[in-house]
Parts: structure tokens; C-alpha cells; sequence
């Protein structure tokens, strides 16, 4: 499959409609309108990068974003929101966008770059292991604040 990742610096309407795609393969959340969008791609703390099949004017098959937080103890990174359209799965798109994800947070300075996956999507777990993901020796906690 002949694809290719980019970054997002503006937003469009393939992109709305890309999103309505592909955010429903990933979560049962709405997916983000224009404004969502253009929230994320101005900010200097994310990175939204997309994944194109036969560019330059192929349709987007996956997106990732990469978040970023200067924080005491260093700059921290993680990665959220990775989703590969169905169509395109098992043919590196997941693994394409996740290195550049990675590169691109090496490239600014982070030294760790997290991520958390549901253990039922099993072929991005051993994809996020096989890359060198490893699993912390630590607790991590969700605290719903629309609950409380």
C-alpha cells in the first residue's frame, strides 16, 4: 500500500469528513468538528499527523496526535488517539505514524514518550510492544471530573 505521513497545519473539510470517518473506528465520542480541529492543529502542544494513501490527493487513512507539556522534571510526550481506517489495517500505517510521532518528539528534546491502549485491540498492543513500547512499573489513575 502506498501511503504517506504528514503533518496537519490547517484545517479543511477533507479533514472534518476524514474524522467523522475515522473517529467512530476509535471511540464512541463524537468525533471533532472544524473548530476541535483547528484547536489542536494552532496549538504549539500537539502535533497532528495524518497518514495519506497515494498522495498527494489520496484519502486519509489514519491519524495520530502527539501531545507535549513542559513540565519540572522535563518535557513529557504521549500519544493519543491513534486510529488506522479500517481498510488500511496491517499494512504499516499504525507503525508509520507512531515512528514519525516519535521522531518528531525526539526531534524537540522528550526523553519518554507515553501511551495507553485498550487491551482489546490486540494488534496495536503488539504493534506498540514490538516497536519498544514497554509497560511502566507504576500505577496510572482516571480521575472523571463530570462525575464529581
Amino acid at each position: 500500500m502506498n501511503f504517506e505521513i504528514s503533518r496537519v497545519t490547517h484545517v479543511t473539510d477533507e479533514l472534518v469528513s476524514a474524522f467523522e470517518r475515522l473517529a467512530p473506528q476509535l471511540s464512541s465520542a463524537p468525533p471533532p468538528g472544524w473548530s476541535e480541529l483547528e484547536e489542536i492543529v494552532s496549538s504549539e502542544a500537539t502535533l497532528l499527523l495524518i497518514a495519506r494513501q497515494n498522495p498527494p490527493d489520496g484519502a486519509i487513512i489514519g491519524a495520530l496526535a502527539l501531545a507535549m507539556a513542559r513540565v519540572p522534571t522535563g518535557l513529557r510526550a504521549w500519544i493519543e488517539d491513534v486510529v488506522v481506517d479500517q481498510t488500511a489495517r496491517g499494512h504499516g500505517v499504525g507503525e508509520a505514524l507512531t515512528r514519525a510521532a516519535l521522531q518528531y518528539a525526539r526531534e524537540k528534546g522528550a526523553k519518554v514518550v507515553e501511551l495507553t491502549s485498550n487491551p482489546s485491540r490486540q494488534a496495536a498492543n503488539r504493534l506498540y510492544q514490538r516497536i519498544g513500547f514497554v509497560r511502566p512499573q507504576t500505577n496510572f489513575y482516571r480521575y472523571y471530573l463530570d462525575e464529581f
